[in-house]
């Protein structure tokens, strides 16, 4: 699991989520108002099969202070983001790829939006997934961005994450820059996707 050294002590919050032949491991760094660990697995296992896909599937539900250390470490990027997918390496493995999600940015969201957390989530999670299955929004011609709208309506729920930021997109605030820490190259052996 590319995520579990960052994990460190968290991992005393994961949950292990059978279904359709995956084993999901989610992991939320703090509780989540609305949505428990078993709940979201379900969805994503419910995804996955939904679409058809295989293969375990890590999210880890966190910070966006921690999101934004993976983006900087995997895309170059020193910013926070709502949502970045690893895809597996090794097509021997039987696994999909991890997925991590901003809590904080899910939050800002849903509250902007009007809808609840728990959904928010369940959409980033959506957008994870299709990255994981092989989809890039910014390659494909509106393909990833038809599958993610179809799927989140035969789950009921709202605006996907492709679907609202059509336009203009808005800016998120953006975390507090740490004094002295600035961007570096780093070897990258697996690429982030958001």
């Amino acid at each position: 699991m590319l995520l579990q050294p960052a994990i460190g002590s968290e991992r005393k919050a994961s949950k292990r989520c059978r279904g359709a032949g995956s084993d999901t491991v989610i992991i939320f760094d703090k509780p989540m108002r609305g949505l428990s660990q078993a709940a979201l697995g379900r969805f994503v296992s419910r995804a996955q099969r939904t679409a058809g896909w295989r293969g375990q599937v890590n999210v880890w539900v966190t910070t966006s202070c921690k999101l934004r250390g993976l983006n900087r470490q995997f895309r170059g990027k020193d910013e926070p983001t709502d949502v970045l997918s690893f895809p597996r390496l090794d097509e021997s493995v039987k696994r999909a790829g991890d997925i991590a999600i901003s809590a904080d940015i899910a939050g800002y969201n849903a509250r902007l939006l009007g809808h609840k957390l728990a959904e928010e989530i369940k959409i980033l999670a959506l957008h994870g997934l299709l990255h994981l299955a092989g989809y890039n929004h910014e390659r494909d011609d509106g393909k990833m961005a038809r599958e993610e709208c179809r799927l989140r309506k035969s789950f009921r729920l709202p605006a996907a994450l492709l679907e609202r930021s059509r336009g203009t997109r808005r800016r998120l605030p953006r975390a507090k820059r740490s004094p002295g820490r600035t961007a570096r190259a780093k070897p990258r052996t697996r690429r982030a996707v958001r």
